[in-house]
């Protein structure tokens, strides 16, 4: 099993939250996939489908996907639905088979997540030549390139995980941040990463060679409609370019509530969130990265703490999901990287915060393109009455008073924010 190596994580001294926003490299490679254990197979095949290649047959048109909701306005006096998103940055399928056991995971416990594949995850090292990225030399990246059999793994996992009505968003490519990064790009330079992630899923085949395998189901420059930028940065710049590029959110952004969500130039904005850091005096950002730079600053802390490590991220995100679920209902975005940092800390304290969040009466996991569509399919006075409600507040009077327009009775102001500190 091929292994390519990885970036070292750098983390400073004094954790700030641009730090804690960060995202690791890649660490491709393994090509044997886990399947879940113990589910029924199908009492017959699935109906034929459509197939349509498209260029170099690196993708076809199937027809539409698979396992999509269909999105419906609130009935009147109806309670919105408490939706949670599970997205995973840089995804991609290594040694580790993280992508397939979260893909299983995820049919396990009725949750449909956001996989942001990194362009490159689809591009041998020896054509590195074929990526030109804004402002570095060509063929460059801050995060490895993959191996033959490591594309294969990965493009087995989106045509699964498409399959299976999960999305496959972008993290974009080259993953840089701090000096000529992401949070410097100009709209056209964002145009021109955003162009070359779609040609990398669009001739993954030509590049690698693998000419025999199947095609993804899916043509990718119809099917992506949003992403996340490296370092969470860049986002002002990124919004035009995307929005010319036919996505629908954004997912780039720290530091946000949870509240629902607004729109920024035409575009969703869903940003990671601020959100209890249990036994700690303020909140920490949504993300593995941000608990694990917060608890050990690194990503090989102290092993006598690992488990208290976990619970702590768990508690954190299962006591945000409370918050909203008993309280405003505003959806609540959790960002994970496929990595054992830690032991698999963080990716254990995930597993076991779905297991007890998506079953939950009233829970919806989706993807953010899921989200998108239920957000778009409302009547444009119940989102905007629903954006008025503070963080963890349910309406005094009921949700049904609330959200025919009626007057909401006084009430105590809500908590005030806490917002992330260095250590």
């Amino acid at each position: 099993m091929t292994v390519i190596s990885k970036t070292t994580v750098r983390i400073a001294a004094a954790v700030v939250l641009a730090a804690i926003a960060g995202c690791s490299a890649a660490t491709q490679g393994g090509s044997r996939q886990s399947t879940a254990k113990g589910r029924a197979e199908p009492a017959e095949a699935p109906a034929a489908r459509p197939l349509r290649l498209i260029g170099d047959g690196s993708t076809a048109y199937t027809g539409a996907q698979p396992h999509q909701p269909r999105p419906a306005r609130l009935k009147a006096g109806g309670q919105p639905p408490q939706f949670v998103v599970f997205s995973w940055d840089g995804a991609g399928e290594d040694g580790q088979r993280l992508f397939s056991h979260f893909r299983a995971v995820g049919k396990k416990y009725g949750a449909t997540m956001t996989y942001f594949l990194s362009g490159i995850y689809l591009l041998p090292s020896e054509k590195a030549e074929l990526y030109d990225p804004p402002r570095h030399p060509v063929g460059s990246s801050a995060i490895g390139f993959n191996d033959i059999p490591g594309i294969k793994a990965t493009v087995a996992q989106m045509r699964g995980a498409w399959e299976d009505g999960n999305e496959i968003g972008t993290h974009f490519n080259g993953h840089f941040c701090g000096h000529n990064g992401v949070g410097r790009w100009t709209p056209e330079e964002w145009r021109s990463e955003i162009q070359q992630a779609v040609w990398f899923v669009r001739n993954w085949k030509t590049n690698s060679g693998l000419k025999n395998e199947p095609p993804l189901p899916f043509d990718y420059a119809k099917e992506l409609v949003g992403g996340r930028a490296p370092c969470l940065e860049g986002q002002h710049n990124l919004i035009p370019a995307a929005k010319e590029m036919g996505f629908r959110y954004d997912a780039s952004s720290a530091g946000g509530l949870q509240v629902w969500p607004h729109k920024t130039d035409g575009l969703w904005n869903f940003p990671l969130q601020e959100i209890p850091f249990p036994g700690r005096g303020f909140e920490a950002l949504s993300m593995d990265y941000n608990f694990l730079a917060n608890q050990s600053g690194g990503v090989h802390g102290n092993r006598a703490m690992y488990d208290t490590w976990g619970r702590q991220m768990r508690d954190g995100i299962v006591g945000a999901f409370e918050r909203a679920y008993e309280g405003n209902r505003a959806p609540l975005f959790v960002g994970d990287h496929f990595e054992s940092w830690n032991g698999g800390t963080y990716m254990k304290a995930v597993e076991e915060a779905i297991k007890e969040i998506c079953p939950r009466a009233g829970v919806r996991c989706v993807s953010f393109k899921q989200l998108s569509d239920w957000l778009d399919a409302q009547a444009p006075e119940v989102l905007a009455r629903l954006q008025g409600l503070p963080v963890g507040r349910a309406p005094e009077d009921g949700w049904a008073a609330y959200l025919s327009g009626k007057p909401e009775a006084s009430g105590p102001a809500p908590a005030a924010r806490i917002t992330p500190v260095a250590e």
